[in-house]
């Protein structure tokens, strides 16, 4: 009800808004979650616990590091976005196996190198970049169009291979990374 006067409601002021974030440090924002998270779960695990087979098919969470430095970081932006020949003429599609001579902890290290690696190129090149590379041989007839997309895939990626972490290490040891129950 307004005062004696008659007069017109106050204008409602709307809360303030956060400036809007960078699309670019958005999407790394989202794709370091995930790279977190892979790390995270797999803290306090024994070189032999990371080497041990996780599921029937074969696979180790050492093993899953390694892909997702290789297969994943490494393919997809050192080779696909940025075109390094180097990286490209290395390439064997055999991220899954870690080497018998190959510690843990070096196998993490390639992994926040690969990372560091992918993130200079995230940030030092427009999304709308499309691939520098393209793989003759690539599965599936779709080409991603560009660096935004390449991000996306590369997060729904990780964050898929996490659940695949999480649920090792919980038949493992019962380790849980975050659940939240109503």
């Amino acid at each position: 009800m307004m005062g004696g006067d008659g007069g017109s409601a106050p204008a409602l002021t709307p809360p303030s808004m956060p400036p809007p974030i960078p699309e670019v440090t958005a999407l790394l924002t989202y794709l370091n979650r995930q790279r977190g998270h892979v790390l995270g779960i797999l803290e306090g695990l024994s070189e032999d616990a990371l080497r041990r087979p996780a599921l029937p098919s074969g696979w180790s969470c050492l093993g899953l590091v390694h892909h997702l430095a290789l297969d994943v970081e490494r393919f997809w932006f050192r080779a696909v976005v940025a075109g390094e020949r180097e990286v490209i003429d290395g390439l064997d599609g055999d991220g899954w196996r870690v080497p018998a001579t190959m510690p843990a902890a070096a196998v993490f290290d390639l992994y926040r190198r690969e990372i560091d690696r992918a993130n200079a190129i995230i940030t030092s090149t427009p999304l709308d970049t499309p691939p520098a590379w393209w793989p003759p041989d690539l599965i599936g007839d779709e080409r991603i169009p560009d660096l935004r997309h390449v991000v996306l895939h590369t997060t729904t990626e990780t964050a898929g291979h996490t659940g695949h972490l999480d649920a090792a290490r919980e038949l493992m040891d019962g380790k849980l990374w975050l659940v939240l129950t109503g």
